[in-house]
Formats: structure tokens, sequence, C-alpha cells
């Protein structure tokens, strides 16, 4: 990677340059450089590989070597401490849970990683904050609506960043940034298994596009 640059000040750029975070649920550790390299082309800073994937350290390894060290890579789905530990040896920045375990949340801060738990309740997500949370997936995203998220944004730090998670396309952004929303996870509208290379890359531009027109 070659870089001095301190993680965090690396994950402010990031989310400074694009806050969407590509989750490649399913992703195969052969498709991982070609994926890859097409989200980063688009402007994607912030990628996960999800734990329930083939072979997913293997894929993470893979992404990690190959992208350039303003992307930053690590695993969603992470649930237990020696996942942390072991993409902690890999070289990964990047630890995702789908919920607020603060033990875990703990566990990745140990090892120096940034990690972005799931919360769906204002309880969930001071004890994450408390733990050390770097940002909050807020998840399900059909379940917090853009109420429900600006009335969480209200009680909580304002530096605290909320990113809505489930099923969020294009089109489905503007209401939850109106509410406060810092950003996003992308699953399925972004990527599915077996995806050619090139249809990501079309469906990466249309998200960064429809970021930079809420932006703009």
């Amino acid at each position: 990677m070659g870089t001095q640059e301190p993680l965090q000040a690396r994950f402010e750029a990031a989310l400074r340059a694009l806050p969407l975070v590509a989750i490649l649920r399913g992703l195969r550790a052969e498709e991982a450089e070609g994926v890859g390299a097409a989200l980063v082309e688009a402007g994607f800073r912030l990628i996960e590989v999800p734990l329930n994937s083939p072979d997913p350290f293997d894929s993470i390894e893979r992404l990690r070597k190959a992208l350039p060290a303003e992307a930053l890579v690590g695993a969603g789905t992470v649930l237990q401490t020696l996942q942390v530990q072991r993409l902690a040896g890999l070289g990964a920045e990047l630890v995702v849970m789908p919920h607020a375990d603060t033990a875990l949340i703990r566990s990745a801060k140990s090892y120096g990683l940034l990690c972005v738990p799931g919360v769906a309740t204002p309880t969930e997500a001071f004890a994450a904050l408390h733990a050390g949370a770097d940002a909050l997936k807020l998840f399900p995203a059909e379940l917090i609506t853009p109420p429900v998220l600006k009335a969480m944004r209200a009680v909580l730090p304002t530096d605290t960043r909320l990113l809505p998670v489930g099923g969020i396309t294009p089109d489905s952004m503007s209401p939850y940034v109106r509410a406060g929303a810092a950003g996003f996870g992308l699953g399925s509208a972004l990527y599915a298994p077996g995806m050619a290379v090139a249809e990501v890359a079309r469906r990466a531009r249309d998200f960064v596009t429809a970021w930079a027109a809420l932006r703009g």
C-alpha cells in the first residue's frame, strides 16, 4: 500500500471523496481484482466483502493488494473476534457488522481498524459510539425510514456519521440525505453474484452520478 498516512485520515478522505460503501456479497475471489478496479475507477473508496461470501478472506486479501491505498477494504457481516484478528493480519482496514456488539467494536479498535457496526435504535447507537465506532450503519434501512433517521440524528452527537444500508438505490437516497444521512452502504443494487464487471461499473457510475446530484 505504501502510505504512512494515519488510517483515520484515510477514512476521512474516503468519505469526503464518496461516502458510499460497496457491499460485495457473494463475490468470488477470482472476480475480486476486476470488480474492485471497476469500483475504484468509478470513484468508490470504501469496499467490503461480507464474510458469508465464498472465500471472503481470499477476496479481501486480493482486493487489498490490488487497489490503491486511498481505497479502504474490509469485511462485512463480522461476527467473531477471531475474524477481526484475521482481517488485521491481511492489512484490511474496515470491520462492518450487522449489529452493535460492543465487544467486537472494541476488538476492532484494539487492532487499529475502523469499525462500522449496525444499529437500529438510539440505545444501540449510543452504546456503539461509546465502544469506539467510527460511523454507524443504520440497518435495515427498510425499517429505519428517513423520519426515524431524522429523529435519531437529533439526539446523537452532531459529528456522528449515519449510513443507511438495505435496499438503497440511486433514486432512494434523497430523502435519507435530507434527513441527515452522511452516506450509504450499497448492496444488490450495485453488485450481485456473477454480475459482469461492465455492469458493476455501469451501476457504480449511476450511484456516483446520483450522489453528486444530491450534493451539488
